[in-house]
């Protein structure tokens, strides 16, 4: 005898569209750069290990490539304690979802309960253009759902405009990369004397533009996870800060 009754409906798994940044140049180092591995490893794992179903999308669809610092396999040994990101990188069923990432236009905002924009250097560099996820991004925000962007990610803040033509951000409450890590970030760089010390490793400063547009920008220190929600708005500070993200985000979701 079965134990289901098949007259009784499954009920739908939430679901969640995860964004990531397409590969790019840095125009500010001439670096390549990409999305962050540990903003998006740690937020499916926690997500997915709350029973929520998780799609991968990016703004240009196809494959994507992470900042190499982010790569636990990375010689500089930087992110070589993720084990998280290490165990996705080497799960050939994982690793395939970045290879053949969904792109943004195909989002269906009414089949997903949220979305959340990963961060990485390529953000600072491409969503300016990327019009299809900043439109997805309000179109989540104004049918009630969250709306969700991560350390750099929190770049789409920056043109995303309500359809009153309003920025989104204006009068929230939110983090993201803040100042006191840009200038760490710049001086570690400098020290490597791959940047003269009148160059920054970003064109422009999160905090300082949440600020310019209205924003009330707060940050948890240098360096310390870190996710802050302003109704149905969730920001995280940056790349250290993809579980606190994900665990507001969930919480606010709901079984």
């Amino acid at each position: 005898m079965s134990l289901k009754d098949p007259n009784i409906a499954s009920p739908r798994r939430k679901r969640v569209a995860i964004v990531i940044a397409n590969a790019s140049i840095s125009t500010a180092t001439g670096w390549p750069c990409g999305f962050w591995w540990a903003e998006l490893t740690h937020s499916y794992f926690v997500l997915t290990e709350k029973g929520y179903e998780v799609e991968i999308f990016s703004p240009d669809g196809g494959k994507c490539e992470a900042d190499a610092l982010s790569d636990p396999r990375d010689p500089s040994g930087y992110s070589d304690t993720d084990l998280i990101t290490l165990g996705f990188i080497h799960t050939p069923r994982l690793a395939a979802l970045v290879e053949r990432t969904r792109p943004v236009r195909e989002l269906d905002v009414a089949a997903f309960d949220a979305i959340l924009v990963a961060g990485g250097q390529s953000p600072m560099f491409t969503f300016e253009k990327a019009r299809d996820l900043q439109r997805r991004f309000v179109e989540f925000y104004e049918a009630g759902k969250i709306a969700c962007a991560l350390c750099h990610g929190t770049a789409i803040l920056r043109y995303a405009k309500l359809s009153s033509g309003q920025y989104l951000v204006q009068g929230k409450t939110v983090t993201g990369f803040a100042n006191v890590e840009e200038d760490y970030a710049d001086e570690a760089v400098w020290k490597m004397e791959l940047l003269t010390r009148d160059k920054h490793v970003m064109p422009w400063r999160i905090e300082d533009e949440l600020r310019r547009l209205g924003a009330n920008y707060i940050q948890a220190g240098l360096w310390r996870g870190f996710a802050i929600r302003d109704g149905n708005l969730i920001t995280g500070q940056q790349q250290f800060s993809g579980q606190e993200t994900a665990e507001l985000l969930a919480e606010t979701l709901g079984a």
